[in-house]
């Protein structure tokens, strides 16, 4: 846990309370569930460095038992406040859920933020009853509801009764994409209170101006991906497999990311006879790691808008990646990437036409390049996201 002096005693500021804050900051507790790696937690480290730029007064609370969770360990170093819920969690046992309220509700009552920006869906759950007993707003961020087609039916039936349950506590949600905007359509909330803001990732010195010589020689593959589902590496290995009987020879692919089934995923790649797939596990320096290749590869079962095919657009590299309603907003057509089916099959044969293409590979980097530019940058997030917390602030409680 790191300290500063904001976060060490109870915070005189109360905008939302009558008192005029010092620096005029509006101040907000962004809650996660979790502090691993992942889409998530990249959205918020992206936010929360972006906010604070604009003196937004920005505190995190992160749930998990993990002593050092990489986010909280990138917040501490930008001079963050940072607060652990232990009991914050994936667990739905009521017990753990109390003791993650009671925490989080008290420490609402120390700080005093004007908002809670919620991430996730246990988050969501948490923040949403400590807004209602301590009267304050909740913004909630929907990064993938899990009532969404290709989860299990029983998650989906049990996470559509808790959202329809807590949707009339929430003061507006955010939908990273149209598509879960759609969705949010079947819960009882207003549609003004209901929004999309895309996620966004911040640019770096000279991404997307061409791939390591080695890159396009011999054009290797990437993906990056907590090993778990929805993700599926699997089909990414299978797909390799068909392609080193086709070609002859072996793509090289690069595997970044932890995960419970990351052994699994290792135990296939050896089984399929794929000695140029690598597994990199989790890595602090992707765009670096992204310019030593050529294609990026995305396959799911479900996804909100990933962050990872931002991060891609944004090195310039050509895509292949699942025909999902999230992913076809980030990438519409074409002439930005390959989108294919849940199927091995389809994945090889697209890989094989930017295998065999330079050009096609050049083009289909540069559009992708030029679409992150124009509607996918942590500027654009940040001001989106800036415009409804002052909205939400100048709602009365009772507006409905």
């Amino acid at each position: 846990m790191c300290w500063n002096a904001r976060a060490s005693h109870r915070d005189d500021g109360r905008d939302r309370r009558g008192t005029v804050r010092p620096r005029g900051a509006v101040k907000v507790l962004q809650v996660i569930t979790k502090g691993e790696i992942g889409g998530a937690q990249s959205h918020v480290l992206t936010l929360c460095r972006e906010l604070a730029r604009r003196d937004v007064n920005i505190h995190a609370a992160i749930g998990g038992t993990e002593e050092r969770p990489p986010l909280s360990e990138a917040l501490c170093a930008l001079g963050l406040p940072v607060h652990r819920i232990p009991a914050l969690g994936n667990s739905w046992n009521p017990l753990q859920m109390a003791r993650a309220l009671r925490t989080l509700v008290a420490l609402v009552r120390q700080q005093r933020p004007d908002l809670l920006h919620a991430h996730s869906a246990m988050a969501g759950v948490v923040a949403r009853l400590a807004g209602l007993l301590t009267g304050t707003p909740v913004i909630y961020t929907v990064h993938g509801f899990a009532f969404k087609a290709g989860a299990p039916w029983k998650r989906r039936a049990a996470a559509f009764a808790v959202e329809w349950m807590l949707a009339p506590l929430t003061r507006c949600m955010v939908c990273v994409s149209a598509y879960e905007r759609q969705l949010a359509r079947r819960l009882p909330l207003p549609p003004a209170r209901v929004t999309v803001i895309h996620n966004g990732v911040e640019d770096v010195p000279n991404q997307g101006q061409g791939r390591t010589s080695a890159a396009e020689t011999l054009p290797a593959i990437a993906m990056i991906a907590r090993m778990a589902p929805p993700k599926r590496p699997d089909l990414l290995l299978q797909a390799l497999a068909q392609l080193s009987a086709t070609l002859g020879h072996e793509i090289p692919a690069t595997f970044f990311g932890d995960g419970p089934d990351l052994p699994a995923h290792r135990d296939l790649a050896g089984r399929l006879g794929l000695h140029a797939a690598t597994f990199q596990g989790d890595v602090d320096d992707i765009p670096v790691q992204l310019a030593h290749h050529a294609i990026f590869v995305l396959m799911s079962d479900h996804e909100g808008l990933p962050i990872s095919l931002i991060e891609a657009m944004r090195a310039g590299l050509a895509i292949v990646a699942s025909d999902l309603p999230g992913i076809r907003e980030l990438l519409p057509d074409a002439e930005h990437a390959l989108l294919v089916a849940q199927d091995a099959a389809a994945l090889s044969t697209a890989l094989r036409q930017l295998i065999e293409s330079p050009a096609l590979r050049a083009r289909m980097g540069a559009a992708a390049r030029q679409r992150y530019e124009q509607h996918f940058t942590a500027e654009r997030m940040g001001t989106a996201v800036q415009a409804v917390y002052a909205t939400a602030i100048s709602r009365t409680p009772t507006t409905p």
